[in-house]
């Protein structure tokens, strides 16, 4: 059987979380979710095998989803990194290296071309 990448879901909005964690189960990948960037910390912290940290930019908390990704290409950098936004559209500049940006809304397909990529 093949192995499932483990995807960690960053989203505050629960309606949100939860259509996003079911089209990327439905894409083949396991989902953990977390709601805001400490939570998500708190996750890669205890959580072995996360391959891609997908998060929402705009979200409450000590950080948002910006930061969140610099911490993890910082602490964690074999994670993938997708992230998206249906507010602000960052500049390259913004993102790790090998960052993705993904503007909301998406379709299943272009979330799954991105999940693809980022586990090769």
């Amino acid at each position: 059987m093949a192995h499932k990448f483990l995807v960690l879901i960053v989203e505050d909005e629960f309606l949100i979380r939860l259509s996003a964690a079911e089209m990327v189960r439905e894409l083949g990948f396991e989902v953990i979710e977390a709601v805001d960037a400490d939570h998500a910390i708190e996750l890669l912290e205890t959580t072995a095998d996360i391959a891609i940290v997908f998060t929402d930019i705009q979200m409450p908390g000590s950080m948002d989803g910006l930061g969140l990704l610099a911490i993890v290409r910082n602490r964690w950098p074999p994670i993938a990194l997708l992230v998206t936004s249906g507010q602000v559209e960052p500049v390259v500049e913004d993102l790790p290296a090998e960052a993705r940006f993904l503007a909301k809304p998406y379709m299943q397909r272009q979330l799954g071309q991105h999940l693809h990529a980022l586990t090769g």
